[in-house]
């Protein structure tokens, strides 16, 4: 007895072998069509890891390569000029690939003084504890101005965390934001001088100095040291000045920090004799130099070195 649909037994065994073949041919189909929707899916979730991976690489790139941006403002010169009552001389922003511009003229009489200096680097400390209390006092009375050049040159010397460039940075913040408090900012930056071959101040430290400084503009100034505004800026000024003739001066490239230059000529005296930068500080200044103007010079047990070293 046999039932419709659900026996082949009537079937003769060509038959069979083709309704087998068949079957074998339908299930080979299903088993295709399968497989493709399979690879049909696998390659959409690739592709779209793939445009995800595109897309994280080049948001790294973009936040980690930033193109050229301007320098602060209040150092067109690539540094910042104080004068009297420790006022910065207001100036624009360098724009990116432009040639620095030096600054104006003094007054007769008026002593040019600048100083390229790295704030992780001891030399310079030693030379802005030598000196600093005579500069103050020149400055403040007009009798000489002080133009700062911030530079990088220190970075492998702070385990890293590049501190010269954070400095020089934050320098740079203070210039374009709160100008008139960059000396005192400047100050406090040797006062709190890391030793080099240490991982240098944290950013939150060097903000505590820039409010130490009582800067305006603090929460500005705050940004721009954690995002590293001026960092482009940075990397541009030091690499003009160690490759390229220091405008207006009689050094054709720049060798080390400190480089002391008074009214265009190098400081070749040692950094930590304060008599001796007094001293050739009253022969550029034609004499004019009186006792009251000068502070008293206070040795510093350092060992002595040239500037420029």
């Amino acid at each position: 007895m046999t039932y419709d649909g659900s026996s082949d037994s009537g079937l003769s065994k060509n038959e069979r072998r083709e309704a087998a073949r068949e079957k074998s041919r339908v299930l080979r189909e299903q088993q295709k069509k399968k497989d493709r929707r399979s690879r049909v899916i696998l390659q959409g979730s690739l592709a779209v890891l793939v445009i995800a991976i595109v897309a994280v690489v080049g948001l790294v790139i973009v936040n980690s390569v930033r193109p050229p941006s301007p320098g602060p403002a209040n150092m067109l010169s690539d540094g910042i000029k104080i004068g009297e009552g420790f006022k910065a001389m207001p100036t624009g922003a360098l724009q990116p690939d432009d040639s620095p511009i030096p600054s104006k003229t003094n007054a007769k009489n008026v002593i040019d003084l600048r100083v390229y200096i790295d704030y992780q680097c001891k030399y310079c400390g030693n030379f802005e504890a030598t000196n600093a209390a005579q500069i103050k006092k020149w400055v403040s009375i007009g009798a000489a101005t002080l133009e700062i050049h911030p530079l990088a040159i220190l970075d492998q010397a702070s385990l890293g965390k590049k501190y010269s460039t954070r400095s020089a940075n934050a320098a740079a913040c203070v210039a374009n934001y709160s100008p008139n408090q960059f000396f005192d900012f400047s100050a406090l930056l040797f006062t709190n001088q890391p030793k080099e071959n240490t991982e240098g101040l944290t950013d939150d430290q060097i903000i505590a100095l820039t409010r130490k400084a009582k800067v305006s503009k603090a929460d500005s100034i705050t940004t721009c040291i954690t995002d590293q505004e001026f960092k482009s800026w940075t990397n541009a000024a030091t690499e003009r000045a160690t490759t390229d003739p220091l405008a207006g001066t009689d050094v054709k490239k720049l060798a080390g920090t400190p480089t002391v230059i008074i009214n265009g000529k190098k400081y070749a005296g040692a950094i930590d004799s304060a008599a001796d930068f007094a001293s050739a500080m009253s022969k550029a200044s034609g004499d004019s130099f009186s006792e009251d103007s000068t502070a008293t010079p206070s040795p510093n047990p350092s060992p002595s070195a040239s500037a420029g070293e």
